[in-house]
């Protein structure tokens, strides 16, 4: 019995320290764990800039890429004989609206060719209130390659951001 009167004592004693020292933490634990934290997150933060630049990327190529084709396949449908052009035109689309809306089949009466669902837009134009046809800009036949100028055709497309890739070259030149 003596035993008795003694244990609930010793487990009384045991859980008013447990209570007072081991719930909770101190101000210095917290701190380092905010220190650590905030360590962490400085770390990961340019990494995911990064993460998202480069999908950025990619999309700017994959519309690009998009594009050209269509205008690559306008251009060979005109030397194929499917598109009626004047003589003095390029043979490029007159705009980007022609790649969409399509162009009538002079080789099958009736038939339009269709050479883009829908005009991509250029990821990096900050004007994201425009049409997509006008987040780019236009490079005619005639324009030279470092200076390029729209006109009666579009021969090429290219960004109009003034920001410069992950691989040192501006967008405007990719």
């Amino acid at each position: 019995m003596i035993l008795d009167s003694r244990l609930p004592a010793v487990s009384r004693r045991s859980h008013s320290l447990r209570s007072d020292s081991s719930w909770g933490f101190s101000l210095i634990e917290l701190i380092a764990t905010v220190a650590i934290i905030g360590t962490l997150a400085m770390v990961a933060v340019p990494f995911i800039e990064t993460a998202v630049k480069r999908e950025k990327e990619h999309e700017l190529r994959m519309a690009l890429r998009d594009l050209r084709q269509a205008i690559d396949a306008y251009k060979l449908a005109v030397n194929a004989g499917k598109i009626l052009i004047q003589p003095h035109e390029s043979g490029y689309p007159p705009s980007l609206l022609e790649l969409v809306i399509g162009v009538e089949d002079v080789t099958q009466a009736g038939r339009k060719m269709y050479f883009i669902r829908k005009i991509p837009r250029d990821p990096f134009n900050p004007n994201t209130t425009i049409p997509a046809i006008d987040s780019w800009g236009l490079r005619s036949f005639q324009s030279p390659p470092d200076r390029p100028a729209p006109g009666s055709d579009v021969f090429d497309v290219y960004s109009t951001s003034t920001k410069t890739g992950l691989n040192s070259v501006p967008y405007t030149e990719w």
